[in-house]
């Protein structure tokens, strides 16, 4: 037999013994969970099996969600449609942007065993918002709220890029004025940098925050495709390649990056 016709199963849910559990609810719930990224497609039987229902109960439950518009079918086979998503959008649209991005944080950071971080922008400064840290000693203490000068991060040079015109002159300003970074780029270098992170998408800085710290950054959007948020990590130049930082963990960042805009975008 196939592996397909023998689907890993969800983990079952508990049915509390009360009289104000209604099991019908529970299971059709059962079955629009058991389709998932894996198994986007399934058929009745697979269906049954994934939700621990008998195959007429699926049925059932399977053909009512079709007529609400919540599945569809197809040639022997079912599957979820975008309605779904309204079943969630109540939950999302009370979310902060911190409780978006933290989840994904974290996953980030067991991918890549790093201080990962979220933050915004702040006048010339950027703000943290939310991180995930490794217990790694630094120099740098970074707590929710810590502000930095956005010219000297890569957190900040995604934001920074983001905007355009008179926009980003005065926000470059504001961080140049009062945050001046020794060594850091400034001026024509500052906007050509910028400039450079806008069409690439991404920042990495070496050393211009702290000596021995790099950090790469990529970009948040919400829906009308505006940069709100930049994602980063950050490592120490000594333990880790500029070539690794660019690869493994570019790719890993960005990839969070994109999931969190999706999910952003639905708030």
């Amino acid at each position: 037999m196939s592996e397909r016709s023998e689907p890993k199963r969800p983990a079952p849910q508990p049915e509390p013994a009360s009289a104000d559990f209604v099991q019908s609810l529970a299971r059709g719930l059962a079955v629009i969970r058991a389709f998932d990224a894996d198994h986007a497609h399934l058929s009745l039987s697979e269906v049954a099996a994934r939700a621990g229902i008998p195959r007429a109960a699926a049925r059932r439950f399977l053909r009512t969600l079709e007529t609400l518009g919540y599945v569809r079918s197809g040639d022997r086979s079912f599957a979820l449609t975008p309605r779904v998503l309204e079943l969630g959008f109540s939950y999302l649209s009370g979310l902060s942007l911190p409780e978006i991005v933290q989840p994904h944080l974290e996953r980030l950071s067991r991918r890549v065993d790093e201080s990962v971080s979220a933050a915004v922008l702040d006048g010339g400064d950027i703000v943290y918002v939310a991180r995930v840290h490794t217990r790694r000693i630094m120099s740098v203490r970074i707590t929710i709220g810590t502000r930095f000068p956005a010219h000297a991060t890569s957190m900040g040079r995604v934001l920074l890029a983001g905007m355009t015109g008179a926009e980003r002159d005065a926000a470059v300003a504001a961080s140049l004025e009062h945050h001046l970074v020794e060594g850091a780029l400034v001026g024509d270098a500052l906007s050509a940098e910028l400039d450079r992170v806008r069409a690439q998408g991404w920042a990495m800085v070496d050393g211009e925050l702290e000596p021995g710290l790099r950090s790469i950054a990529a970009p948040v959007r919400d829906r009308t495709g505006a940069v709100v948020a930049a994602l980063n990590v950050s490592t120490s130049t000594h333990r880790i390649t500029a070539e690794r930082v660019r690869g493994e963990f570019l790719s890993a960042l960005r990839e969070t990056a994109a999931a969190a805009t999706a999910e952003l975008r639905l708030v």
